[in-house]
């Protein structure tokens, strides 16, 4: 049974970083893709970013790149989403995901955690 688990999310001021973690179990992730998404209060869940678990492949909404990535730890089996110089907008629950292919898509990730809060406020 796939489980992720998120951590990491918290409040903090416009143009701080915060380093989300997704704890992972139950399957070997090779071949899979994970990614991030979030929801804010009012607002379809959208796509944050995505990796192909083998060779590192990744995909970034516009709203975030050049100031997220999305890094993994093979050895750890978790995924992370180091979010930079975050904004207002960025607040939200943060999901991570796993599916089958590099998506930006809802549909193509089967598996989900139950997210956790960023709160970005001054």
């Amino acid at each position: 049974q796939v489980q992720l688990a998120e951590s990491g999310g918290g409040l903090v001021q416009p143009g701080a970083s915060l380093r989300l973690s997704c704890a992972t179990s139950g399957r070997t992730f090779s071949g899979y893709a994970m990614a991030w998404f979030r929801q804010a209060p009012g607002k379809e869940r959208e796509f944050v970013a995505s990796i192909r678990w083998s060779g590192g492949v990744t995909e970034y909404a516009d709203s975030v790149r050049g100031r997220f990535t999305i890094p993994r730890d093979n050895t750890k089996n978790t995924l992370y989403l180091q979010m930079n110089t975050l904004k207002l907008e960025d607040a939200a629950v943060y999901f991570c995901a796993s599916g089958r292919s590099l998506s930006g898509l809802r549909v193509d990730y089967d598996n989900w955690g139950r997210g956790t809060q960023v709160t970005v406020s001054s």
